[in-house]
């Protein structure tokens, strides 16, 4: 079967001050072009927010380097949740966010981190946003522009579930992040700095590698799906009695080659789409259709196609891809364009 996934476009953090959250994912991790801007109601999304519109604040930062970007996401009506609890490694939901970097262990140095070796025997860090999100430092071989910086964007994330072989079904079987970098079971090492060293897992690393399907391919790189079941105790739902957009991770969202494709084949896996917006839904001058469907443990997943980009604002000038015959990849100095609203630091 063709491709339906290129990469992972964002993933969504809810945080209380999007431009204070931009200022630090900006000067950290070079998470420096704010693609879009954008207030809105979300008005499709009452399914997730208990039948509230919610209006919410969302920038997403790129870093051309390569990788996916950051959706930072504000809401401003009604107040966003915090869990009630510190969530642990296991717990059911998106627990982190792997960044990549062609360097980890320069980069935990300079950021006084501690490095670890992963099941992979690579070496991977630990470190927290301004507002307490857990993220995992990773080497990455998939680059746009390499030199930009010591780390990209979104590489992966680490997702809690209740039974890792069910879970394999959406992530491994329909999306088709099928190759399989290990299966492990016991204690790890790199839990030691979540003090998770001495606690049972089971442990899933799906990838996908790079191709060359799809608009912004080479852009957004691989892609790194994490899953750990944990094995002892009694693991808690991160988001659970609160809503789509409060904060922490609220979703991660694959850039989609064939969304009519993928609602066929994900329906016909048990996987129904839960939210569709059908046609070209604007996010500032951006725009696309989005859905979104829910891994077996609730966690929420975005997909979305992409109709529209922005390019130089003040001049209207943007990327129509719908249009478009081919899903070749569009020519690097195209895509190295939408580096141009790059913000200092």
């Amino acid at each position: 079967m063709s491709e339906l996934i290129s990469g992972i476009q964002q993933v969504g953090i809810g945080v209380r001050n999007a431009q204070e959250a931009f200022s630090w994912y900006n000067k950290t991790l070079g998470l420096n072009v704010p693609l879009f801007d954008d207030v809105a109601e979300a008005t499709l999304m009452t399914r997730y927010t208990k039948g509230n519109v919610r209006q919410r604040r969302a920038i997403l930062a790129l870093n051309m380097a390569g990788g996916g970007g950051a959706e930072i996401w504000q809401s401003n009506r009604p107040e966003p949740l915090a869990a009630d609890f510190e969530p642990q490694i296991g717990d059911l939901g998106i627990f982190s966010v792997k960044i990549k970097s062609t360097d980890v262990q320069q980069f935990a140095q300079n950021q006084g981190l501690t490095t670890s070796q992963s099941p992979e025997n690579k070496s991977t860090a630990w470190l927290k946003d301004s507002y307490g999100n857990l993220l995992q430092i990773v080497s990455d071989d998939s680059w746009f522009k390499p030199n930009e910086s010591l780390t990209g964007g979104v590489v992966g994330v680490v997702i809690g579930v209740s039974d890792i072989d069910k879970a394999l079904k959406l992530y491994k079987d329909v999306l088709q992040i099928n190759e399989l970098v290990y299966d492990k079971t016991g204690t790890f090492e790199d839990f030691a700095s979540l003090n998770a060293q001495n606690k049972q897992f089971r442990r899933v690393l799906l990838r996908k590698k790079v191709t060359n399907t799809g608009a912004f391919s080479r852009l957004l790189g691989n892609v790194e799906i994490e899953l750990v079941q944990a094995l002892e105790g009694n693991p808690k739902t991160i988001f659970e009695g609160r809503s789509w957009g409060d904060l922490g991770f609220i979703h991660v969202c694959f850039d989609t080659l064939d969304m009519n494709a993928l609602k066929k084949r994900c329906a016909e896996n048990g996987f129904p789409f839960t939210v569709d917006s059908a046609d070209t839904f604007a996010m500032g001058k951006a725009g696309g259709r989005f859905t979104y469907l829910e891994d077996p443990d609730g966690t929420l997943i975005e997909f979305v196609e992409t109709h529209k980009v922005p390019i130089l604002k003040k001049i209207g000038w943007y990327l129509d891809l719908k249009k478009r015959k081919t899903q070749k990849p569009l020519p690097d100095w195209m895509v190295s364009t939408m580096g141009w609203g790059k913000v200092k630091a």
